[in-house]
């Protein structure tokens, strides 16, 4: 019986690769074809259609990397075709195996409205059904020669990630042109033996359906003429009618299958190229909507939808009609599919605010669940984020990709650092590019942890990233599994109906707490350093600009830029798009990005100056004494100097800083500053020996070692090398401690520094390590001119300390993490992220080290034998410089701004977190600005003081508990305060009666609760 499955297995696949694919289009003629080359850039849809065309056959080269060629078919039904089904066949040079990552095309008609797209699995094009014959057919192609960049060997540096690099050669030569009889009967039938073949192969040996299977289809082979596929089809497909109508077991697990492309934001094309991505597959989308009644396809990333709304306003109207029929379904509400990790607390929530608003306006549609296949893991603080943005589940795929340790559930809980629970489900068909292939239907049957208890699982289908999205091959395959013996039982259907269902059956599913933590793709902490600056930069401005235009436009009268900050935040937001701020797209992404941070930053710097002038009052008349009529402004949720927290200062006004700065020599070579708060020596090499926090008596630095220690690792991953750093880079590391230069700086009252140069290998780092008068804290600012590849610079912090975890700050608050390594979940966390400060604490005593710009770090712990003291070692995550997909990653200047914290709890790394990230303003003025909302308590942090977005001049404000403590506290209004309602994050008000006290407001916070406060103005 063994040697009969093999034979018929074996004769059923060379029958349907020679004889039965080739035969569902049994008759073609050639079609015509020209071509016209955009000069640069894609041009508008009527210059490509208008354009003259130069004649072009089969086998010719075409499409420089990046470039747009506009193709026009034509061709005549033959007569003999009338009352058959006639297709277009077009293949651009496709490569079969890629759908996604090659040559693409969108068709359109002589009117210039779009058809569909073309893509390796997808190259058809409906002609007529039936056809009358002698019909002429005109189509014209925007072909879109997008380079081969993550090919066989993905990892090979290659320069065709930039334009100004890629070249001219041409990419592709055209393949097939022609008109084509579609055979209905034969496609059918296809689809029956795929179906049955893919069955059949995960079916038990032993079992009975198996070979139940396996003789229809050898009856059906026997039926089959070869020299006459089309005119025995329908016999052959009758042998199967009887396998195929076989019902599924009762207990068979139920899969909702929904339509899906996942389209990278920007990967390894351009965003330029993404906005032609989304219209091509939309237009696939939306035509296979019309054919396949029983189709559900859904669409995350608003960004996309509003790219098509500008772009493609012909195939976006297919969208919303398709939307208004619920059938093409808006899924996630998020701006674009981002990353979690690094953007801030108040990003993160725009995230939500950005994307839900755009559908509820553009289409209605409210979504309850957060839809991320692809994010590489997910921060403890969003599933608070989500909830307060009305929505209730969360879908990701990804972390099945994690190397070490497999996680336990496909269906669970998810409960944040503040305690809010979402339900989070996995698709255990482990792919979020399912394409109906029965070992992924049967895989996802196997995998689901939850059997028993529950037996609902999601398989989205389709090809990503300009592949077309789902195809009818795909559909008919369903089709067949709806009901099938030996199979899971599939349906379409949308996310929404998915999870109502999956919660309805698993009410009590298992608890997981705290953060997913995706086992791969650390090094996306670090890549691409020039990006992560500009976001966070970004983050920063977005915030002072609100507060201070808000604050303008209540004490000054000056209009609020609604628009501009709108347009802004959409900018930033789609730069934090998974494969952008992580560091893993090409060239082309990162430099664009770097400009547009700029541009960003300039905007935003005048909208805050603008404010600022208006709030500083009159300015000095000349003559004035330099600094004496400044207004300092500070931003940050925390005083400073003798600012307030959210206000300004004259400067004249402000207090000195308490103590004295001093520096000199150390007898062995180097300095000793001191400020009366800390004393901190730096040996001849440059480096921290020790840091005591002299109202304790503490020493910061562990005995014999040194901190701020620069150092340098090999760094090759395994695989994905922008993405990946593996354990192993640690077996190698150079210590730089060689020094070219140590000199002091700054030597005055009110501050101290001294300047360590350093040079290695290609690179040289300039540090400046500063102590401020008044301020309990060591400022390290670093500038590297790098020139390495494949290494990775860390800057190391070793700490007299013996403590067994330690907090990273995430979105609304902070998590903990071990600072061992007990069992495997723990060691597979060597490389984590953090926002503004890592926290490290014994009882009554602490240290944080906090950052304006980085966020992957590590920690290690390690016994001295000397003394058998704990060392406590975290060293910042500064530069990499892999070599693919951009062969130059971070090559050139870096400016890297941290400090070291002694005697800090966890309030204090707070604050220092947000005065490092928010420093001071000095406006000429001679005005003081009171905080236009203050909070009593320390612990409690505003993350937005802004206007509300619907125009209506309340004040809104959101904040959180940063300590992971209960507080009560009162919000006060710098306002006459008519009224205030407690709002979800899309500033909707809620039923909840919120308690007004003048111009006051009694708060009650949990640990890490976020509220957000709509104040209306008497």
């Amino acid at each position: 019986m063994h040697d009969d499955r093999s034979l018929v297995e074996n004769r059923l696949k060379r029958v349907l690769d020679e004889r039965v694919r080739p035969a569902v289009y049994p008759e073609s003629v050639p079609l015509q074809v020209g071509i016209w080359t955009a000069p640069g850039e894609p041009v508008p849809v009527a210059e490509g259609l208008a354009a003259p065309r130069t004649p072009v056959a089969v086998g010719d080269a075409w499409g420089a990397p990046w470039g747009t060629s506009w193709l026009t078919v034509s061709g005549t039904v033959p007569p003999e075709w009338a009352g058959r089904t006639v297709e277009a066949l077009i293949d651009l040079g496709f490569d079969a195996n890629m759908p996604g990552f090659q040559c693409e095309g969108l068709v359109y008609r002589p009117d210039g409205s779009p058809v569909k797209g073309l893509n390796p699995r997808n190259q058809w094009v409906r002609v007529a059904d039936p056809a009358r014959g002698g019909e002429e057919v005109l189509l014209h192609v925007e072909a879109a020669s997008n380079p081969v960049i993550l090919d066989y060997h993905p990892f090979l540096p290659t320069e065709l990630g930039d334009r100004d690099t890629a070249g001219d050669t041409p990419q592709y030569r055209l393949a097939r042109m022609d008109l084509a009889v579609f055979d209905e009967t034969v496609w059918q039938l296809v689809a029956d033996l795929e179906v049955l073949g893919e069955l059949m192969a995960e079916l038990p040996v032993e079992g009975a359906r198996r070979w139940e299977v396996l003789r229809a289809v050898e009856r059906a082979l026997d039926a089959l003429d070869l020299q006459d596929v089309g005119g025995t089809a329908a016999a052959a497909r009758a042998e199967l009618t009887a396998v195929l109508a076989s019902p599924a077991e009762p207990s068979a697990h139920r899969i909702s299958a929904v339509g899906h492309a996942h389209i990278d934001s920007a990967w390894l094309w351009p965003l330029r190229e993404t906005v032609r991505k989304v219209a091509r597959t939309t237009a696939n989308m939306t035509a296979l909507l019309e054919d396949e009644p029983d189709f559900v396809y859904t669409m995350s990333q608003a960004q996309q939808y509003a790219w098509i709304k500008e772009h493609r306003p012909e195939v976006y109207a297919r969208v919303k009609k398709a939307v208004a029929e619920g059938r093409f379904v808006p899924a996630g509400g998020m701006w674009v599919e981002s990353d979690t990790n690094m953007p801030s607390s108040e990003a993160m929530a725009r995230q939500f605010v950005h994307g839900k608003r755009f559908f509820l306006d553009e289409f209605g549609v409210e979504n309850q669940e957060a839809w991320l296949p692809d994010t590489f893991g997910f921060a403890g603080g969003l599933p608070q984020i989500i909830k307060e943005a009305g929505s209730k589940w969360l879908l990701t795929q990804k972390i099945s990709w994690s190397q070490v340790n497999s996680f336990p559930h496909h269906t669970f809980w998810w409960e944040g650092v503040d305690g809010t629970r979402i339900f989070t489900h996995f698709p255990p068909v482990d792919t979020y590019n399912c394409s109906m292939q029965g070992k992924e239907i049967a895989h996802a049957v196997r995998n689901f942890k939850d059997k028993g208890r529950a037996r609902h699982s999601i398989a989205p289908t389709g090809w990503g990233d300009g592949g077309g999205g789902t195809t009818r091959e795909m559909i008919a395959k369903a089709a067949r599994m709806r009901d099938l013996e030996g199979s899971a039982r599939v349906r379409w259907e949308a996310p929404a109906e998915f999870f109502a269902k999956a919660q309805a059956e698993y009410p009590d599913p298992p608890v997981w707490v705290g953060e997913l933590y995706l086992e791969l793709h650390r090094a996306t902490l670090t890549s691409q350093a020039r990006t992560k600056q500009g976001n966070r930069a970004g983050e920063n401005l977005l915030r002072e600009a609100e507060l201070w235009c808000a604050t303008a436009a209540v004490r000054a009268g000056l209009p609020y830029p609604y628009a501009e900050l709108d347009r802004i935040w959409k900018t930033v937001l789609l730069h934090q798009f998974h494969d952008i701020l992580p560091g893993s797209s090409i060239a082309w992404v990162h430099r664009e990005a770097e400009r547009t941070y700029a541009a960003v930053a300039e905007e935003l710097t005048a909208l805050v100056d603008r404010a600022q002038r208006a709030l500083a009052g009159q300015e000095p008349a000349d003559g004035t004494a330099p600094g004496s009529a400044e207004v300092v402004f500070n931003s940050a949720p925390h005083p400073r100097g003798g600012v307030p927290a959210g206000g300004a200062r004259r400067a004249a006004a402000l207090p000195g800083a308490p103590g004295r700065c001093t520096v000199v020599p150390r007898p062995e070579g180097g300095f000793v500053l001191g400020n009366g708060l800390l004393r901190v020596a730096v040996d001849a090499r440059g480096l921290v020996v020790s840091a005591l926090d002299l109202d304790s008596g503490r020493e910061t630095v562990a005995p014999g070692a040194a901190a701020n220690l620069l150092q340098l690792h090999p760094d090759f991953p395994n695989m994905w090398d922008a993405w990946d750093v593996d354990r192993f880079y640690r077996n190698t590391v150079t210590d730089l401690t060689g020094v070219d230069e140590l000199a002091v700086v700054t030597d005055t009252p009110g501050a101290v520094a001294v300047r360590v140069t350093r040079s290695f290998g290609s690179s040289r780092a300039v540090q400046t390590l500063t102590l401020t008068a008044g301020a309990r804290r060591l400022d390290l600012d670093t500038e590297v001119d790098w020139h390495e590849t494949e290494k990775f610079l860390k800057a190391a912090f070793p700490l007299d300390l013996h403590t067994d975890r330690y907090a990273a700050e995430t979105q609304f608050g902070h998590l903990h993490r071990p600072t061992h390594s007990n069992t495997s979940w723990e060691a597979a966390k060597f490389e984590a992220c953090n926002h503004k400060f890592v926290h490290f604490e014994e009882p009554g005593w602490g240290v944080a080290l906090v950052t304006a710009s980085t966020y992957g770090h590590d920690v290690t712990r390690t016994v001295r034998p000397e003394d058998q003291g704990t060392t406590t070692t975290v060293r910042a995550s500064l530069l990499r410089a892999p070599r693919f997909p951009d062969p130059h990653t971070d090559q050139g200047v870096h400016r890297f701004r941290h400090a070291l914290v002694p005697g800090a709890a966890i309030g204090d790394a707070v604050r220092e977190g947000y005065l490092i990230n928010q420093p001071e303003r000095r406006v000429p003025g001679t005005a003081d600005v009171a905080p236009l909302v203050s909070v009593a308590a320390p612990s409690v942090v505003l993350s937005a003081v802004k206007l509300a977005d619907d125009g209506s001049g309340d004040v809104v404000v959101r904040l959180y508990e940063a300590g992971g403590g209960r507080v009560r506290t009162r919000l006060s209004a710098g306002f006459a305060l008519a009224g205030a309602r407690l709002c979800d994050l899309l500033e909707r008000p809620r039923d909840e009666e919120v308690t007004v006290e003048g111009d006051e407001i009694p708060v009650a916070l949990r640990p890490f609760q976020l509220l957000t406060l709509r104040l209306a103005r008497a």
